[in-house]
């Protein structure tokens, strides 16, 4: 009989051992991310808004850095701020107001565009009778009225997740303010709490970081400009109205992957429907698929996976897993979060403290002892010891 648990240890294949080892240090640390994914999930309403206003400082902490050695730093934080709401505020100011204006014609191109419809159903090669589509118009308006329970439930649903977004906004401007003003201090009480003998080099790991950070948002806001002035220059070929604030919209909705360029796209193939046909919306709509696919194949991977140093298949991945797992915001800090932690992870892994601030050899070497435990290589040279 086997007379010790040695004994049995050696019954099990090396394989067998070597596996279970791996796989249960594997659960134990899919348990954890799971723990911190479902605590970022439980504090998204902050967690969001302050990752937010880290990229916004990130696009805005150069301006304030180059004023700051005009004036007092609270004072270039402001007016870069004030600058930068100004410039959003204006062009959502002119997409709107132009789209006031330009919102009577379209009422008429779509009334028209109504009547050659209903002039097809009949005299086309469907030859609807009139009262078909009156039937089929009842039938809807019916729909609605029965339905409008439902349609009342969603607009306050719509009306609670406005009031959301207008709270995030508003915490996202305040943490942005003392990003701006005490980012450098803040920064400095969270490296505080590293130990000591490791407090530097994470220090540059963390700066590394966010100059990745930097860099991600002014690629982002290359890839808005191309997207903007592509779609704005195929709508102008076309004929179609409203050029610049349907432009400027795109630019806007190119700030969020994806979702934002498909729902901006989609209104400019609208307006193009409704003011110059069927023929034009299709044409509209290859410019705006060209476009994005442009954007995501070319751009996007060319621009910020030099821009964070990252492979574009880790960026398309990485916009993909965020759409999946949290929507519109994990598709927007998926990249940022990736570049940021590719940064400061090599830099952890390849850096080396000073050799002043190695600590002092004990009292048998400053005597005198050769003794010295760096092992060697091959080529008789001295091999660094792994960083902490």
């Amino acid at each position: 009989m086997l007379s010790t648990d040695a004994d049995v240890t050696y019954l099990v294949p090396k394989s067998l051992r070597v596996t279970a080892a791996l796989s249960w240090r594997f659960l134990v640390v899919m348990a954890a991310l799971y723990v911190v994914v479902w605590i970022v999930g439980y504090l998204s309403f902050v967690v969001v808004p302050v990752a937010i206003a880290l990229l916004l400082a990130a696009l805005l902490g150069p301006a304030v850095l180059g004023l700051s050695a005009l004036m007092p730093r609270p004072l270039a934080a402001a007016v870069v701020l004030i600058g930068g709401l100004g410039v959003l505020g204006g062009l959502l100011t002119f997409v709107i107001t132009e789209f006031t204006s330009g919102l009577p014609e379209l009422q008429n191109q779509l009334n028209r565009s109504l009547d050659q419809v209903k002039d097809w159903l009949i005299n086309g090669p469907l030859h609807l009778r009139e009262t078909q589509i009156v039937d089929f118009v009842n039938n809807a308006v019916e729909f609605l009225q029965k339905n409008q329970a439902s349609i009342a439930d969603s607009a306050l649903t719509t009306a609670g997740t406005v009031g959301e977004i207008l709270t995030g906004f508003l915490l996202t401007l305040f943490v942005l303010i003392f990003f701006l003003v005490n980012g450098e201090e803040i920064w400095e009480f969270l490296t505080r709490g590293i130990p000591e003998f490791a407090r530097s080099r994470f220090d540059r790991a963390g700066r590394r970081g966010f100059a990745s950070l930097v860099s991600y948002v002014r690629a982002t806001a290359a890839v808005a400009v191309v997207d903007g002035v592509g779609i704005g220059i195929g709508l102008w070929i076309v004929g179609v109205p409203l050029v610049f604030p349907l432009a400027t919209l795109v630019f806007l909705g190119a700030f969020i992957p994806i979702v934002g360029a498909v729902v901006t796209g989609a209104v400019a193939v609208l307006v193009a429907l409704v003011t110059n046909g069927f023929v034009t919306a299709l044409v509209v709509l290859a410019i705006v698929v060209g476009v994005m696919q442009l954007e995501s194949h070319v751009l996007q991977p060319l621009l910020l996976g030099r821009a964070v140093r990252l492979h574009p298949l880790a960026v398309i991945l990485a916009i993909t897993a965020g759409m999946t797992t949290a929507g519109i915001p994990g598709a927007l800090l998926s990249v940022p979060l990736l570049a940021v932690l590719n940064s400061g992870i090599k830099s952890l892994l390849h850096d080396r403290e000073p050799q002043a601030e190695q600590p002092h050899r004990s009292d048998d070497a400053s005597r005198g002892d050769d003794t010295d435990d760096t092992p060697e290589v091959s080529d008789g040279t001295r091999r660094e010891p792994d960083p902490v």
